[in-house]
């Protein structure tokens, strides 16, 4: 029998409500999850302030614990109303959501965590999702599909550049030699690359006239050598702008994908048949 037909029905709207936010429940719970978690961020910063947690300490750290427990309940309800609780556990954010309160408990035995509290920053990657910016979504889709196109361009084009900075570099190291700081192939080679990327931090300069002849010409290459990665990734994107899907925040119950469209029957990574769309506007068949 089909788990999800023998879920209870509280545990179904619960799920509608933590982990899609196209109603307008969802909305309000994604919103004030997103308050409190910058909230919570606010105070661990503020208790890093020598002076202020030197005065406040006791407050700070009792709201501390306050956002780690609404958290924490957070947490075992997403555990509670997914069919899949393992699945959610180890995807990015059910990782994400267990190491955002993890921190205030181990502080306890080891006060040094507490400071890794702020990855709860990454928790606000849900904002995407809250205010319905699923076109920045689909702009995320375009980049992430573009770069994966054009992968194996680019590590070729990173090929070519790493070996005109091993024979630039191992060039320099003859020139300056280690008189002028060049004391070895691979600091020489480090030179080369804060140079052809026009980093250029100074603590290794060229004393000769050719080498500082070398160095010029590297310079030069580096503004060419950044242009190219762009300008492939950019054709990839043009590429792929011609197929315009009509994103949500839709999630699969089974495999908890995201950006599922509106008028999709089945997920697209599992092939498990959905539920009928809730919004706001109503529910699409």
């Amino acid at each position: 029998m089909n788990i999800l037909k023998i879920r209870p029905d509280w545990k179904h709207r619960l799920y509608i409500v933590i982990f899609e936010a196209d109603t307008r429940a969802g909305r309000y719970f994604d919103i004030g999850l997103i308050i409190a978690i910058i909230l919570s961020l606010i105070i661990v910063m503020l208790d890093s302030v020598a002076a202020i947690a030197e005065r406040y300490h006791t407050q700070l750290l009792a709201l501390e614990w306050f956002f780690t427990l609404l958290f924490t309940i957070e947490y075992i309800a997403r555990l509670l109303c997914t069919p899949r609780p393992m699945r959610y556990a180890t995807s990015f954010f059910g990782i994400v959501d267990l190491l955002s309160i993890l921190p205030t408990y181990l502080a306890m035995f080891v006060p040094g965590l507490h400071a890794l509290i702020d990855v709860r920053v990454l928790r606000l990657l849900r904002i995407f999702r809250v205010f319905k910016l699923t076109q920045y979504f689909g702009e995320y889709l375009y980049l992430a599909n573009a770069l994966a196109a054009s992968r194996r361009k680019i590590l070729v084009f990173l090929s070519v550049v790493l070996m005109a900075v091993l024979v630039c570099g191992t060039l320099m190291y003859v020139i300056e030699g280690p008189e002028n700081g060049f004391t070895s192939i691979p600091m020489a080679i480090y030179w080369g690359i804060t140079t052809m990327t026009t980093v250029g931090f100074g603590d290794i300069t060229p004393k000769t006239d050719l080498g500082r002849a070398l160095a010029s010409c590297m310079m030069l290459m580096g503004w060419g050598i950044l242009a190219v990665p762009t300008g492939i990734v950019t054709a990839e994107l043009t590429a792929g702008r011609h197929h315009v899907h009509r994103l949500t925040t839709r999630t699969c119950k089974q495999c908890l994908t995201e950006g599922l469209e509106a008028d999709d029957h089945f997920c697209r990574q599992c092939g498990t048949r959905l539920d009928s769309y809730e919004s706001e506007e109503g529910s699409i068949g």
